[in-house]
């Protein structure tokens, strides 16, 4: 914990393991990259932790290149050396990390892990009960509510045990509101088939799983004050006056310079820490509209990185906002271009790993917390 602050189912032994392991030439080339002195880690307060998504799994796999993380060193190389906290983009999603229902695979959440481990990097799980990216046998599967029960139950303590002691971090529960507020019943197969109280339990059976992992609720636009924000604040304190065991709250921060930045975010971060929880901005990226040509101006770039800066100002100056994670660090293997036609250069980098202004604002941000 810093001081001070800026002012302003299956049994594992079914598992599919394709263990992936970094040659010597390789660790080496990460190692060195972890020594360097001028990055964003380097930066950090003491006890911050800075963190990216690693890229692999989802759209990636439409793309015409090979899974980023396993091939691309030189991408390997920053990432071991710009940032202390990691999280899988999706290698730890249901329908990559429990494709069949009584067979996990884990190759590449253990080689994360593992990077993580030889980097000195801690690790964000992410995620254990959404209504997003569940493989076909579940989604399309015809269960009995107990079989159902059984085959979440039997996930969580998997997945979660099999990381004891190595995730620093779990969001539990991803997205389970709409924008209204209300509870996604009809996405959500847990929800649907099982009840709103089975997401209680999924903090519960994590908890059992891994006792000092912290147990996270993990959304998109609940950056301010808003009907989904409030839905989380309430079922927090519901949650609390239970006993049931969350220990955060997270945004997931996905802006764009179409709309205006949060401007209340700090406070809306502050009240669930006033509650007692763990605050983090877990998916950080900030698209805007790209002109003919695919470049950013100046001024799109000076604003990017003015929205990338007050999101992290407002994490430093909530106590217990200790963990701020980027989605991705280069355009090389951003989500947006895919997912929002018309937008980009959502990250701090550039394709080739040369730094926007974003990252440069981050780093001076985050040396000027560590010297106060």
């Amino acid at each position: 914990m810093r001081t001070t602050r800026l002012a302003t189912a299956a049994l594992t032994a079914l598992a599919l393991f394709t263990p992936l392991t970094a040659t010597a030439d390789e660790a080496s080339v990460e190692d060195a990259g972890h020594a360097r002195k001028d990055t964003l880690r380097k930066a950090a307060p003491k006890g911050f932790f800075i963190g990216t998504a690693v890229a692999g799994g989802g759209h990636h796999e439409n793309m015409p290149y090979p899974d980023p993380f396993t091939s691309d060193q030189p991408y390997r190389a920053v990432l071991a050396a710009e940032f202390n906290s990691v999280s899988a983009e999706n290698q730890m999603k249901w329908e990559y990390i429990h494709p069949e229902r009584d067979k996990y695979n884990f190759g590449m959440a253990d080689a994360i892990v593992k990077f993580a481990q030889r980097n000195r990097q801690v690790v964000r799980g992410h995620t254990l009960l959404w209504h997003n990216q569940n493989p076909a046998w579940l989604s399309e599967g015809s269960f009995t509510k107990d079989e159902l029960r059984s085959i979440l139950r039997d996930h969580i303590k998997t997945v979660v045990g099999r990381y004891k002691g190595k995730i620093q971090q779990w969001d539990v529960a991803n997205e389970i509101f709409n924008d209204s507020g209300e509870l996604r019943t009809t996405e959500n197969i847990w929800i649907r088939e099982l009840g709103p109280g089975i997401v209680a339990d999924a903090f519960r059976w994590a908890r059992e799983a891994d006792p000092k992992a912290k147990l996270f609720f993990n959304d998109y636009n609940v950056e301010g004050v808003n009907a989904k924000s409030n839905a989380y604040y309430a079922l927090v304190k519901q949650f609390q006056a239970q006993g049931v065991p969350v220990d955060g709250f997270s945004a997931q921060a996905h802006l764009s310079t179409r709309y205006g930045f949060p401007g209340d975010l700090r406070a809306n971060l502050q009240r669930f820490a006033d509650l007692g929880l763990e605050t983090a901005i877990t998916e950080l990226d900030v698209r805007m509209d790209l002109p003919a040509d695919g470049v950013p101006t100046p001024a799109q770039l000076a604003q990017q990185a003015d929205y990338y800066n007050r999101t992290l100002v407002a994490c430093l100056n909530v106590e217990g906002c200790d963990s701020f994670t980027i989605w991705g660090f280069t355009d090389k293997y951003s989500w947006v271009p895919v997912f929002f036609e018309g937008e980009g250069a959502a990250t701090v980098m550039w394709d080739d790993f040369g730094k926007k202004p974003a990252y440069h604002v981050l780093k001076e941000t985050l040396a000027k917390a560590g010297r106060r």
